[in-house]
C-alpha cells in the first residue's frame, strides 16, 4: 500500500497517512499476530529465494523482511520510494550487498524472483523484469480488512475500489503472467474493549486516515456500548496471496 494510488489501493498512501511516524516502519511487526492468515509469507519467500540467482523486492520498507531471508543471491535489488525509509533500508541491507533503489529498474529479463509484500503490483513491469520462468510472490491486504470497524465508527471505507485475489489475479494475467497459486482468507480479529480498537487504528493509519479519538468520539462511544452489551467485537481481516510465473 504505497503512494501513487494504484488501482485497488487505499484512499491514502501509507507514507502520507503515517505523517511523522518513526522511520523504518513496515509491516513485519504484523507477522504471527491475530488476524494474519494461515500461510507464512516469509517461509514461502525464503523457499523461492534459496533457488534464485537474482531477486527483486518491491516496496521493501525498512528492509527488515528481506534481511531475514538471508543468505540472499549475489544479485538482489530492493525498491523503496518513501524517502524516510530509503536510508534505513540502505543501512540495513548494505551488509548483504543489496542495492536499494527509489524507482523500478529499467532493464529486462533480470530477476528470477520478484517479491511484493503489501506493496505495488505493476504487472507489466513485473513481466518485463522477470526472466522467462521467473516467479512472483505477493501478499496483499484486501479491501474488506477491518471494514466493520469503519462502518461502526461512521468512517469512509479504506479502499475506493474492491481489492481482492480475483482483481489482483486479473491484473497479473492481463500483464502476461500465469497465476499459479491463489489463496485468500478472512481471519477473525477479536477486540475485547474499545481501547484495543483505538490502538489498532493508530497502528494502521490508512484504515481511517483522519482518525483521532476526539474526531470519532461518538462512534467510539457507540462501539463501547456494543462491546459492553454484547461482549467482544469480532471482525474480519482480509489477506490474499498470489504466485505467478512468466512463461
Amino acid at each position: 500500500m504505497r503512494s501513487g494510488q494504484q488501482y485497488g489501493e487505499p484512499v491514502e498512501s501509507t507514507a502520507t497517512a503515517l505523517g511523522e511516524r518513526a522511520t523504518g516502519w513496515e509491516f513485519a511487526w504484523l507477522d504471527g499476530r491475530p488476524g494474519e492468515p494461515s500461510w507464512s509469507y516469509p517461509e514461502l519467500a525464503r523457499a523461492l529465494v534459496r533457488r534464485a540467482g537474482a531477486v527483486l523486492d518491491l516496496d521493501t520498507g525498512s528492509g527488515e523482511l528481506l534481511a531475514e531471508l538471508a543468505p540472499l543471491p549475489p544479485h538482489t535489488v530492493a525498491v523503496e520510494s518513501w524517502a524516510r525509509n530509503t536510508p534505513v533500508a540502505r543501512d540495513r541491507l548494505a551488509p548483504f550487498g543489496v542495492a536499494v533503489l527509489t524507482e523500478l529498474p529499467g532493464g529486462e529479463d533480470e530477476f528470477d524472483v520478484v517479491l511484493s509484500r503489501h506493496g505495488r503490483l505493476p504487472a507489466a513491469d513485473i513481466y518485463r523484469l522477470l526472466r522467462p520462468g521467473g516467479r512472483l510472490l505477493t501478499q496483499q491486504v484486501g479491501s474488506d480488512d477491518l471494514a466493520e470497524i469503519n462502518r461502526i465508527l461512521g468512517a469512509p471505507p479504506a479502499y475506493r475500489q474492491p481489492w481482492n485475489a480475483e482483481v489482483a489475479a486479473a491484473r497479473l494475467a492481463a500483464g502476461g503472467l500465469e497465476v499459479t497459486d491463489i489463496r485468500e482468507e478472512h481471519p477473525e480479529l477479536v477486540f475485547t474493549d474499545v481501547g484495543s480498537v483505538v490502538r489498532r487504528l493508530r497502528d494502521l493509519p490508512w484504515q481511517i486516515r483522519d482518525f483521532t479519538p476526539e474526531r470519532y468520539a461518538k462512534g467510539l462511544e457507540r462501539l463501547d456500548s456494543i462491546i459492553r452489551l454484547r461482549g467482544p467485537l469480532t471482525v474480519a481481516a482480509h489477506r490474499f496471496l498470489l504466485q505467478a510465473a512468466r512463461g
